[in-house]
């Protein structure tokens, strides 16, 4: 049974990619690093080389997204994947229902990328478990794009609570997220636009850096996310490029309707008495030695899903993301864009239905967008807190704000645009963004430390050339540093205790760096989070954050007897691990991947750290990164593309190739590798040419 398994799957692969010869109409180049830049006659030899290239690089880590697409992990795995299945199942069905509508363009990656799986599969066929040996579709890859449109939950008080609270941890936590900066020319040495993009994610996040070449119809480099061609797509083509920072805005609203007690599965809305659809989804699941058979019934009205029926009543959500599958065809149009207008039209298909978009182009222009399919309500804005009681669909939202009301800047005065997760008030500061009437469903205004500092970088007078970007990029300054270090010395020096006195000296002489070299940071580090768990994170400082004065706030030590509390803790844990708290910051934050093993600077963005890392504890107590800062670029615009990038985690997940550990000692040293664009430099940098099949 088990072999005739194994030879219907490759009959299926086979099948599949027969007649096509997509392997014939591609070519991988491999520059330094492993880079991979695919060379294909259309764009589905291009993305079937792009596929290959990502199995060889990252194996199962592909394939995975694209099983839980097929909603068929418990019918492997066991029991525990089949609430995942269901959903999956689901979402699968919508979208292969809604395939058809896809652009020509959009259809030939996704098939491209499918047939790259089913190629690389059929080639390598005792490298996965043998269950990976599906045959995958198109619609498998488009898939991958859709989870989390249709929302889940076990009662519409559960999912405002989760939503709610989603919500606060992205405002809490100012690590995730990420850094963007563009400059017109008017700040520049060159006279060019220069844009830098800088996420901050885990470092199993799945970046993939590599170029996609298509002569005369598209040339984009740029991050394509593992397993799936439109997920969180940035980068640049020959003319422009992008940027994304998260924005979390409002996509989603609850509404409670009354039943219809007089007839099954039907409810009251405009005094009409309408039907609960239903939907059965059926998934397998291993059980002991066999399987077995499950269901569920997933119900939905014309305006979004049903989460919870109780009470007389049900409780359904409309947002933004229901039904909505066409990211992949705005993502496409993007990469295909040649100038600010065709880029605008692109944003203008709402597809995409968050994110901040920072841009700029070899014209000259930036340009950013606070991008957002946010309702345009028809009711009270009440936050994630209840459900609107509603009768009649004129209560439900049916449109998103208008385009132009959605906040965005075109080449501003002083020449840049940056974001740091942070809402889009004070994206320019000679140009602050506030509304006439804005939207009670929009953010009010805030400024975190990493936005504060990246304005401290870039608003000003200078000009920068594209390897002082790179250098200001890395910066290691800590804002919290500045404003806490006097009033924590001085808590610090009223104390009893001697030896919190002598620290106290030793902090004087801190940089107020997180740079590797820096000596104090550690302590301070260290100080920082034992502080923040002794008191309410709204009042670490003495004097908090004001729009009066947005770049100046929040500063002082609101605490300082806490403060000093936090010291004495730090000071144990430190001599403890390390046997003084004398320490340099990277004899204690290290990038450790594989043979590599240096120090590091950076830190948490919640500091005021532009160059944000994340720290796991290693079993020596040394702190390893783990996230943050990991695949960032730099690039130029004009006749010719010059750009700068760095994927710290390397190429290759696989610890015995080369790629898995060659970007790490440059990243700890806060450079980054030159980018090959051009044919030219291509050849010039190639380490490896081959055909999908023949490498």
């Amino acid at each position: 049974m088990r072999r005739i398994f194994i030879i219907a799957g490759f009959l299926l692969i086979t099948f599949y990619t027969a007649g096509q010869n997509l392997h014939e109409q591609v070519q991988i180049r491999r520059t330094d690093y492993g880079v991979p830049h695919i060379l294909g006659e259309n764009l589905k030899a291009a993305s079937f080389g792009l596929a290959y290239a990502q199995l060889e690089d990252r194996g199962a880590k592909v394939i995975e997204p694209l099983l839980r697409a097929q909603g068929i992990y418990a019918k492997y795995a066991g029991e525990e994947y089949i609430e995942q299945d269901l959903y999956a199942k689901l979402v699968h069905e919508l979208t292969e229902s809604n395939y058809n509508q896809l652009k020509s363009e959009t259809k030939q990656i996704l098939e491209g990328f499918a047939a790259g799986v089913n190629y690389y599969l059929s080639r390598h066929q005792n490298e996965f478990p043998q269950w990976y040996y599906q045959a995958f579709t198109a619609v498998d890859v488009a898939t991958v794009s859709n989870f989390g449109g249709i929302p889940q939950a076990s009662s519409a008080r559960d999912f405002l609570k989760n939503l709610e609270q989603k919500k606060k941890e992205a405002l809490a936590n100012a690590d995730v997220g990420s850094n963007a900066w563009a400059f017109s020319p008017e700040r520049t040495k060159s006279g060019k636009a220069i844009l830098m993009r800088n996420p901050h994610l885990s470092w199993e996040a799945g970046y993939y850096e590599a170029q996609i070449t298509v002569p005369g119809v598209i040339n984009f480099y740029g991050d394509f996310r593992i397993g799936g061609m439109f997920l969180i797509i940035c980068g640049f083509n020959d003319h422009l490029g992008w940027s994304t920072t998260n924005n979390h805005p409002d996509l989603e609203e609850v509404y409670a309707l009354e039943l219809d007690t007089t007839r099954a599965d039907h409810y009251w809305l405009d005094g009409e008495s309408l039907p609960i659809e239903r939907q059965l989804v059926e998934v397998e699941f291993k059980n002991g030695s066999g399987s077995s058979i499950t269901t569920k019934e997933w119900l939905f009205t014309e305006y979004g899903p049903v989460i919870e029926r109780s009470g007389g009543k049900i409780y359904i959500v409309k947002t933004a993301d229901w039904m909505n599958f066409r990211r992949g065809d705005q993502l496409t149009t993007m990469m295909l864009s040649k100038n600010l207008d065709e880029f605008r039209q692109a944003m203008q298909m709402r597809a995409i239905s968050s994110s901040n978009y920072t841009y700029a182009d070899s014209d000259g222009n930036i340009y950013y967008i606070w991008n957002a399919s946010t309702p345009l309500l028809t009711h009270e804005y009440l936050g994630d807190t209840v459900a609107h009681e509603v009768s009649a669909s004129s209560q439900i939202w049916s449109q998103y704000q208008k385009f132009d009301m959605i906040p965005q800047l075109t080449n501003p005065q002083g020449g840049y645009l940056q974001n740091s997760n942070d809402p889009f008030h004070l994206t320019n500061l000679n140009e602050p963004i506030f509304l006439d009437g804005q939207p009670s469903n929009y953010p009010e205004p805030r400024l975190r430390l990493r936005s504060q500092h990246s304005l401290q970088l870039i608003d000003n007078n200078k000009k920068f050339s594209l390897e002082d970007v790179v250098t200001m990029k890395h910066s290691m300054n800590a804002l919290a540093g500045d404003r806490m270090k006097s009033e924590l010395i001085a808590a610090m020096r009223a104390s009893t205790d001697n030896e919190i006195r002598t620290a106290a000296d030793h902090l004087e002489k801190w940089d107020n760096t997180f740079a590797a070299s820096s000596r104090g940071s550690v302590l301070f580090y260290e100080w920082f989070w034992n502080y923040d768990g002794l008191v309410n994170r709204d009042s670490l400082y003495s004097v908090g954050w004001n729009l009066d004065n947005p770049t100046s706030t929040p500063y002082g030590v609101h605490y300082p007897d806490s403060a000093v509390k936090a010291m004495r803790m730090s000071i144990d844990s430190l001599n403890s691990w390390y046997g003084t708290y004398d320490l340099t910051h990277g004899e204690v934050y290290r990038v450790r991947r594989g043979p590599v093993d240096v120090p590091v600077g950076g830190g948490s963005g919640t500091l005021g750290n532009f160059r944000v890392l994340w720290f796991e504890m290693d079993e020596d107590k040394k702190r390893k990164v783990v996230g943050g800062d990991g695949w960032v670029f730099a690039v130029e615009f004009g006749k010719k593309i010059k750009a700068y990038s760095i994927l710290a985690y390397g190429q290759s997940n696989n610890p015995e190739s080369a790629h898995f550990s060659d970007q790490a000692q440059m990243f700890a040293d806060n450079k980054m590798k030159k980018v090959a664009f051009y044919e030219k430099d291509i050849r010039k940098n190639t380490i490896k040419v081959y055909k999908p099949g023949k490498e």
